[in-house]
């Protein structure tokens, strides 16, 4: 099977907004790449391009797959009054009109027809169509949903049910290339486990969008990443791994450079100002006069301006090509020595929300560390909202003994007028000028983003807004609500290295794998279907 993928020169825009800027990269057959990036960088619009579904404003999209293409998109885009069957059915589109051909063959062969008969019957076979219906149920099966008949409408199944409806029949066609956007959404532990073992085995190309790092880890073999800001793609090789090592790589070479300029800068600066006046040895100053020597004090000075003048220009050169500062690694700050709250920083006694949560008794010490586990719909964000004072509980008491940050899961975007700059120094001491500096030090932001109102903004930088604020605030303990949705991998990845940095109290709430994989710390298991009962 032979599967060649190149997006050559390629833009694209949206009303009046471009989201790719003249974007290469090449795909070999056979490999298994994660397209990664913020939310709204323009990784499903790159899909939809790979598919065809999408048409280049500029550049070309070359694929070569006579083996079919697959693509599952986040929404299933068929008709409520639809049944599974036909979603299955669209799925194995491809087999389904190879199965055909080979019946209207079948009735009128004969000798001149074999060869044709013959090819279509090693398509099939290449793509196990003779297995597709069974390998279906299979994949419907290990998805949790086996139950669902084929007659079912659409409209009477739930969202995350239609979404694994149709990766089960994507994964089934069998096609040379395969295309999935955020394929692990709505997935349990044993399904993502299924999930990771069909993409490793899958014999042609894959391409899949996500955010989940640990499928990236144990399945892409090199990673595409989308950046939003820059409307550029950039490809990395060795998997995952490859990829966070040549970010720290790059890190490393901007760091190098910063310092180059900086000590270059500095160097000149020093120079003009005292080693250019400095005159040969032997050859005296007369009355203390820099200009004043015997026989030659129109020469010195000359040479003295010269070399003034030199070290100006060699100034004048490296300001007109400055190396930003990298931005600081981030930093989770807990208050100065003395002024952490100590023992019990929030305490919940006979808490209950109607029909969402209840709470014998819960407390969060000084310095824990709790990851709140459970399925969808367990009460995981309205015992972080409580927790914070956001949300009011219907009975109970509620005591807090410190300062608190809360990261919530949704971004709420108040005043959809103001600037990044405003909104992120809206309730903060200091001058705009301070507030521009500490903003831009994160690295969240490039100065052009400041005055661009935040409704305007893409979820990714709403995010990275929301979490700038929570950055420079002193705080006893952080409350997160699945701080690592929306954003970059490797900011995921520095959040990750704050947090264990972190002295105060953490409680998360996240389905983030690998977050929870490497969590060091205490977990609080949430269950469903009824109002929660959390002791500890």
């Amino acid at each position: 099977m032979s599967a060649q993928l190149t997006i050559r020169n390629v833009s694209k825009s949206f009303a009046h907004r471009r989201v790719l800027d003249t974007v290469s990269a090449t795909v070999r057959p056979g490999e298994r790449v994660g397209v990664v990036g913020d939310n709204g960088s323009g990784k499903s619009t790159l899909l939809r391009l790979i598919a065809g579904q999408e048409r280049p404003d500029d550049g070309e999209v070359i694929v070569e797959a006579p083996g079919g293409i697959g693509h599952l998109g986040q929404v299933l885009d068929l008709s409520p009054t639809a049944t599974v069957g036909d979603a299955i059915d669209a799925a194995l589109v491809e087999i389904r009109e190879l199965q055909r051909k080979i019946h209207e063959a079948e009735q009128t062969l004969d000798e001149g027809g074999l060869a044709a008969y013959g090819d279509l019957l090693t398509a099939l076979e290449i793509r196990d169509g003779y297995r597709a219906d069974a390998k279906v149920a299979a994949a419907m099966s290990a998805l949790g949903i086996g139950h669902l008949d084929r007659d079912r409408p659409l409209g009477t199944i739930s969202g995350g049910q239609q979404a694994r409806l149709a990766l089960a029949g994507v994964l089934s066609s069998e096609p040379e290339l395969l295309l999935l956007d955020e394929p692990t959404n709505h997935l349990d532990a044993q399904a993502l486990s299924w999930l990771e073992d069909r993409l490793r085995a899958h014999r042609g190309t894959l391409v899949v969008v996500t955010h989940d790092r640990l499928l990236l880890e144990r399945v892409a073999t090199a990673i595409i990443e989308v950046d939003g800001d820059r409307r550029a793609i950039t490809r990395y090789g060795n998997g995952y791994a490859g990829y966070l090592d040549e970010k720290r790589a790059a890190r490393q070479r901007w760091e190098q450079q910063y310092a180059e300029w900086a000590g270059e800068i500095e160097h000149w600066t020093q120079w003009g100002a005292t080693t250019a006046y400095r005159v040969a040895p032997g050859r005296a100053m007369k009355d203390h006069n820099k200009c004043k020597y015997n026989g030659d004090g129109q020469r010195v000075q000359a040479s003295i301006y010269t070399r003034v003048r030199s070290a100006a220009e060699r100034l004048d050169r490296l300001r007109a090509e400055p190396v930003p500062k990298p931005p600081d690694p981030l930093r989770l700050n807990a208050p100065l020595s003395g002024g952490a709250a100590e023992g019990t920083v929030i305490e919940l006694s006979d808490v209950s929300v109607a029909g969402r949560l209840a709470v014998d008794h819960l407390t969060v010490s000084a310095g824990e560390r709790l990851f709140v586990s459970g399925p969808n719909g367990a009460g995981k964000s309205t015992l972080l909202a409580v927790l914070s004072g956001e949300l009011r509980p219907d009975a109970g008491t509620v005591t807090r003994n410190g300062r608190i940050g809360y990261l919530p899961q949704e971004n709420t975007v108040r005043h959809p007028e103001r600037g990044v700059l405003a909104t992120f120094a809206q309730g903060r001491v200091g001058t705009a000028d301070e507030h521009a500096e500490r903003l831009m030090s994160l690295g969240l932001f490039a100065e052009s983003d400041l005055r661009t109102p935040v409704g305007s903004l893409s979820i990714g930088q709403q995010r990275r807004l929301a979490l700038a604020r929570l950055l420079v605030q002193e705080v006893d303990v952080l409350l997160l609500d699945e701080p690592t949705n929306h954003l970059s991998l490797t900011l995921v990845e520095e959040m990750e290295a704050a947090l264990a940095d972190y002295s105060g109290a953490v409680v998360v709430v996240s389905h983030d794998r690998l977050l929870r994989n490497r969590w060091r710390g205490g977990e609080l298991p949430l269950r469903e279907g009824r109002p929660l009962c959390v002791a500890a």
